[in-house]
């Protein structure tokens, strides 16, 4: 239990806080000054720091110092104007606030009695979201079934829960139509699909996820996977004796923003009877825009989705939006 605050550390703590919004603010008025790409070395930190924690506290005023003598020569400012690597990540001052009071309650949601508010919000938040990306109703808390949206830290989180899932349902089915194979049995003959094109987070799900995974090849024209392409790879693996589960569409690739022909492989999934999980973590955010969501037709096929609003819609860094 933490000892009852007095009125001067409460103070103290207002003018540190104070001071830190300050330094922020001009941070981000000021970024387009800053060199974008350190120039430190590997390892140039630790000489400018203590060797062991520190036993008493600093100063603020060299905390605060510290920052721009330890800190900021080694950041990449991914917020700076001249940044031109990767994609931006997003961050607005409402955002920034908003981290501010959601760091100050401090609640853990991982139940409802929990914090309340904090799964309640998210639920709904979560279907605002959909129907601005006009998200198949299936998907939506309100629609009554069995939908509905949770943030996961990153797209690569979502690409792993949708597999863990699609694993377990996989095995239940299994079971129940071979109860003569032991589960790990099964687990070796599951095999998931995605385009050669797909983030490496796809891949690494399925090492995590302990099955394998194919990479299919992608159009040589467009570098989207093709429904005929997943189609003969999961009807060669039948015959082979294995069980495809999984199949990870595509929208938006993160090395050439390819779109993999969703309403094609939808089919497939759906005829195959396979979990077909859509990761648009990077062009996702678009689809809020009606004149690109003939992108996402077939989406109402899948069994999963998931984009980032944390890479366009100004939202801090992590918040991975999956239904």
């Amino acid at each position: 239990m933490q000892p009852p605050r007095s009125q001067m550390e409460v103070n103290e703590f207002k003018d540190m806080a104070k001071e830190m919004v300050d330094y922020i603010g001009n941070y981000l008025e000021n970024i387009r000054d800053r060199q974008v790409l350190p120039t430190v070395q590997p390892g140039y930190l630790r000489p400018l720091i203590p060797a062991e924690a520190p036993e008493t506290p600093d100063d603020w005023k060299d905390v605060m110092g510290d920052i721009e003598r330890v800190i900021m020569p080694g950041v990449t400012h991914w917020h700076s104007p001249r940044f031109h690597a990767y994609f931006p990540t997003a961050n607005s001052y409402p955002a920034i606030v908003a981290d501010m009071l959601s760091g100050a309650i401090a609640c853990i949601g991982f139940t409802w009695i929990a914090s309340p508010a904090c799964t309640e919000l998210e639920v709904v938040m979560l279907d605002w979201l959909g129907k601005m990306l006009d998200l198949p109703s299936e998907f939506l808390a309100c629609s009554g079934g069995k939908g509905g949206g949770v943030i996961q830290g990153t797209a690569s989180e979502a690409t792993l829960v949708a597999l863990l899932g699609a694993k377990a349902r996989a095995l239940r089915k299994a079971k129940q139509e071979m109860p003569n194979l032991t589960e790990a049995e099964i687990v070796a003959k599951l095999v998931g699909y995605a385009s050669d094109q797909a983030h490496s987070s796809v891949e690494r799900a399925g090492l995590l996820g302990g099955v394998r995974l194919r990479l299919l090849p992608a159009d040589e024209d467009t570098y989207a996977l093709r429904g005929d392409t997943l189609r003969q790879a999961i009807q060669k693996d039948r015959a082979d004796g294995l069980i495809p589960f999984y199949v990870v569409a595509t929208l938006g690739t993160t090395c050439t923003c390819a779109f993999d022909n969703l309403e094609e492989m939808g089919l497939v999934s759906e005829q195959e009877r396979v979990w077909l999980h859509v990761d648009a973590a990077y062009a996702g955010s678009a689809f809020i825009c009606p004149e690109f969501r003939p992108l996402m037709a077939g989406l109402h096929r899948a069994d999963s989705f998931n984009f980032n609003p944390h890479k366009w819609m100004l939202v801090n860094f992590d918040c991975s939006a999956m239904w």
